[in-house]
């Protein structure tokens, strides 16, 4: 009798088993795509974003910068980037690469370090990429507007 039940009883454990093993996706699971948040407003001229790819799960690229009004890239201004570097030790091409590596290595858990002469962008870095990291969650790939001026939290 015991070995007729025994049978059973394994065949059901182990279907309890491999039934809790499956993944289910959970409220902080990254859904694959891209996803874009931006600044609400221009700031000193320059317009911030940011996009995050994810795959897999886990975001695979990052790529943060500004625009202008007439969308050239920030990070492309040569003369922009010698003013800046002479006057605040970085440049736009060098800080938005070190956030987004930092994001990128973290997989939007980790806390990202400000870089010195940068610490406006970081501002801004934190806010946009929150929302990148929550539009992703959700799988919701329309771009997030974020104030990212200094009074908003």
């Amino acid at each position: 009798m015991i070995r007729k039940l025994r049978l059973p009883l394994i065949s059901l454990l182990l279907l309890t088993m491999l039934t809790a093993c499956g993944s289910k996706p959970t409220d902080t699971a990254l859904q694959d795509g891209y996803y874009t948040a931006q600044a609400a407003e221009f700031s000193h001229g320059w317009k911030e974003y940011i996009t995050i790819m994810v795959k897999g799960g886990s975001i695979v690229s990052v790529e943060y910068n500004a625009e202008n009004a007439s969308g050239f890239i920030k990070s492309w201004d040569s003369y922009y980037m010698q003013n800046m570097l002479h006057s605040n030790g970085t440049y736009p091409n060098e800080y938005t690469r070190y956030y987004a590596g930092q994001l990128l290595e973290g997989q939007g858990e980790g806390t990202i370090d400000v870089l010195t002469g940068a610490t406006s962008s970081y501002s801004s870095f934190q806010k946009l990429s929150a929302a990148a990291v929550e539009q992703a969650r959700k799988g919701d790939s329309s771009i997030a507007i974020v104030d990212t001026s200094s009074q908003s939290s």
